[in-house]
């Protein structure tokens, strides 16, 4: 059986018509909220000490939303898919965290929301920012993409505005910015997730991990960081063998120890054919366990197959369905916007939420407050800490496994 995956909404009339309003006013806002046109890990400090007396309380947060819309792209005159499908993630971002920040506006809190589109251009991102358009932001949101994050770091550090990245997974050791806060999680903090269950739930003496990865650039982005961790700490204690295919590795394997594999590759052809030949070996009687890259999960592979395997995954990002505070949110989405909530839409809210009520909370000084405001949102969960150069890392990610027919979380 394979598993149905959710797949990116399509375009519908009302997204065309939520890409007008977008271009020609951007407003429409509560009366909270108004929106105008327009580390290296083990160096992070967990913490940071949080101040004795109360910080300056704002009277309104400016916010600066700098986001993909393509509006010099989009086809406003045809409608079609074609021409607007590039703004849809830019519009379900933006309509919920839009409806976050709305809910955080109910402390007391008014916001001035600037909604401006990068078109993904960085000439574009220049334009913005010669021309003012940033000019007294207490946070900027986005860009989304790492080469906007990239560009806008000199802006952000010459004026010591805090930059929020809420979709770039890139590692912030790319951007050296003491002042972004980096929502993904990198692939570093997906590694150190899965050794650190792997030798919390296994007696080393009994298992070997086993790292499959055809050292491609791409299985090697994961495979560095899973090699460094099991050279650390408690880690070092367990036997670490590495092949390049499980059809390798199955010539060396010792009869009744427990092997945990994990393959750092999302290249659907080579994991296909890795899941075939681990099913094989554990019908045949060998004691395995799988982990799979964090890609699988938008990726269709055998459910049988994972399930057989005890398959996880590490993630970014989990919903829950059955959650009131979900079904909650669902409803409210169809009733204001009259279509289904996507993955960005729940990623707006949830950035737009959290980052709202420490700016309600905390006033001018809410950096001083990062690393202590915990968050489990609809989607998204944030614990973040502090590294001197690199700003503000989210910790938080899910240990997921193919379970039921569904992924649920392990812990």
């Amino acid at each position: 059986m394979i598993l149905a995956q959710n797949h990116q909404q399509q375009l519908s009339g009302n997204r065309f018509w939520c890409l007008i309003f977008i271009c020609f006013c951007l407003s429409a806002c509560s009366p909270k909220a108004r929106t105008n046109k327009s580390p290296k890990k083990e160096e992070a400090k967990k913490s940071e000490t949080v101040a004795e007396k109360p910080e300056k309380k704002f009277t309104e947060a400016n916010i600066a939303l700098l986001i993909p819309f393509n509006l010099n792209q989009a086809d406003l005159k045809s409608g079609s898919k074609a021409g607007m499908e590039k703004s849809v993630m830019a519009i379900d971002f933006y309509q919920g965290f839009k409806m976050g920040i709305d809910s955080a506006a109910a402390d007391g809190l008014n916001f001035r929301l600037k909604v401006l589109d990068t078109r993904d251009d960085n000439t574009q991102l220049l334009s913005l920012i010669k021309s003012g358009q940033l000019t007294g932001s207490d946070m900027i949101v986005g860009p989304v993409f790492p080469a906007g994050v990239k560009f806008i770091t000199n802006y952000s550090v010459a004026n010591q505005v805090p930059v929020v990245s809420p979709l770039a997974a890139t590692h912030p050791d790319e951007f050296l910015n003491p002042n972004l806060i980096s929502v993904m999680n990198n692939i570093d903090l997906h590694a150190e997730k899965i050794g650190t269950y792997i030798t919390k739930a296994n007696d080393p003496s009994k298992t070997v991990v086993v790292l499959i990865s055809t050292r491609k650039a791409g299985d090697e982005t994961m495979a560095i960081p899973l090699r460094a961790y099991f050279k650390k700490n408690n880690a070092a204690k367990f036997t670490l063998e590495e092949y390049s295919s499980v059809y390798a590795m199955e010539t060396k394997m010792v009869p009744g120890k427990r092997y945990v594999i994990i393959v750092s590759s999302s290249e659907r052809q080579f994991v296909v054919a890795t899941l075939d030949k681990l099913a094989k070996m554990k019908n045949a009687g060998s004691q395995i366990e799988l982990f799979g890259h964090p890609n699988w999960s938008k990726q269709n592979y055998n459910t049988d197959k994972l399930q057989l395997l005890k398959t996880r995954i590490t993630s970014s990002y989990w919903v829950d369905y059955k959650s009131s505070s979900v079904i909650s949110f669902i409803k409210k989405y169809r009733s204001l916007y009259n279509f289904e909530p996507g993955e960005f839409s729940f990623k707006g809210f949830d950035t737009g939420f959290y980052f709202g009520k420490l700016l309600a909370r905390h006033g001018a000084g809410y950096m001083k407050y990062l690393s202590a405001e915990k968050y489990k949102g609809l989607q998204n969960s944030f614990s973040f800490i502090r590294d001197e150069q690199l700003g503000y890392i989210n910790t938080s990610l899910s240990l997921l496994e193919y379970k039921n027919y569904a992924l649920t979380p392990v812990e």
